[in-house]
C-alpha cells in the first residue's frame, strides 16, 4: 500500500522545479517588466559605479546571481542584464560573467524540464515509430550541430533554445557545451553595446539595440550557423548518394 501511494508522489515531485519556474516567470513577466529597464539602470548608475569601484568581486558575483534567476526563471530583462555587464565589466570580463551566468541559467531550465516533463516525453519518443522516430534519429545524429543553430539564430527565442532541447531528451553534456559556446557571439555584441551606456545615458538617449540586425554583426554569426548547418547538410547529401 504504501509503495502504491509513494509512486504517484515522486511523479508529481519531478513537476515541481518546471512548476515553480513557470509560475515565477509568469508573476515575473506581469510585475518586473517596469524594474528591469534601461530606465532603471541609469537612475542607480552612479550607486552601481561607486559600489563596483570599492567591492569588485562582491559586485559581480551578485551581478552574476541575478543574471543566473533572469534566466533561469526566464523574467523579463535579460538583454538589459547582458547590457549592464559591459557597463560594469567592461567588454571582457563583463562577456565572461554574462555568458557563464546565461549558461548557468540556462542549465537550470534545462535539468528542471528534463526531471519533469522531458523524462515522460523522452520515453514516448525512445518507443515510437515511423516520421517520429525519424525526427528522433535524425536530432540524435546531428545533436551538436542542431543545438548550436539553435543558439546561434537570432530569431530562436532563448528560453525556447533551453526548454526544447530537455524534452527532446539530447544530452546535458552536448547542451552544456554548446550553450556555453553558442552564446558568446550573441553576448559578445550585447555586452559591447553596454560598454558604451555610459555615453548614451549622457546624452539622454536610448540604446540602439538595431546595432544587431547590422551586416557586420549579422554577417559573421550568419557564416557560424552556416558552418554549425554544414554537418547535417553533408549527411544529408550522403544519405541521398548512397540510396
Amino acid at each position: 500500500m504504501s509503495e502504491t501511494t509513494q509512486q504517484p508522489r515522486s511523479g508529481i515531485a519531478r513537476h515541481i522545479p518546471l512548476l515553480v519556474i513557470l509560475t515565477v516567470a509568469t508573476v515575473g513577466f506581469f510585475t518586473l517588466g517596469d524594474y528591469l529597464t534601461f530606465e532603471t539602470l541609469r537612475d542607480n548608475r552612479e550607486a552601481l559605479l561607486t559600489w563596483r569601484d570599492a567591492n569588485y568581486w562582491a559586485m559581480a558575483v551578485a551581478f552574476m546571481a541575478i543574471y543566473i534567476v533572469v534566466v533561469a526563471f526566464s523574467l523579463p530583462g535579460a538583454a538589459v542584464a547582458s547590457m549592464t555587464g559591459g557597463f560594469l565589466f567592461g567588454l571582457v570580463a563583463g562577456t565572461a560573467f554574462n555568458v557563464f551566468a546565461a549558461t548557468v541559467g540556462a542549465s537550470a531550465i534545462f535539468l528542471a524540464a528534463r526531471w519533469g516533463l522531458g523524462q515522460a516525453l523522452t520515453a514516448r519518443l525512445e518507443t515510437s515509430e515511423g516520421s517520429i522516430k525519424k525526427l528522433k534519429d535524425g536530432l540524435r545524429e546531428n545533436e551538436i550541430s542542431v543545438l548550436f543553430l539553435l543558439r546561434l539564430v537570432p530569431v530562436v527565442p532563448f528560453f525556447v533554445a533551453n526548454l526544447v532541447p530537455a524534452l527532446v531528451g539530447v544530452r546535458f553534456r552536448n547542451f552544456l557545451l554548446t550553450t556555453a559556446l553558442g552564446i558568446i557571439p550573441g553576448g559578445i555584441v550585447y555586452t559591447w553595446i553596454g560598454v558604451g551606456l555610459g555615453g548614451v545615458f549622457d546624452r539622454g538617449e536610448t540604446p540602439d539595440v538595431s546595432l544587431l540586425w547590422e551586416p557586420f554583426v549579422m554577417g559573421p554569426i550568419i557564416g557560424l550557423c552556416v558552418l554549425a548547418a554544414l554537418p547535417i547538410v553533408i549527411k544529408y547529401l550522403r544519405g541521398r548518394k548512397d540510396v
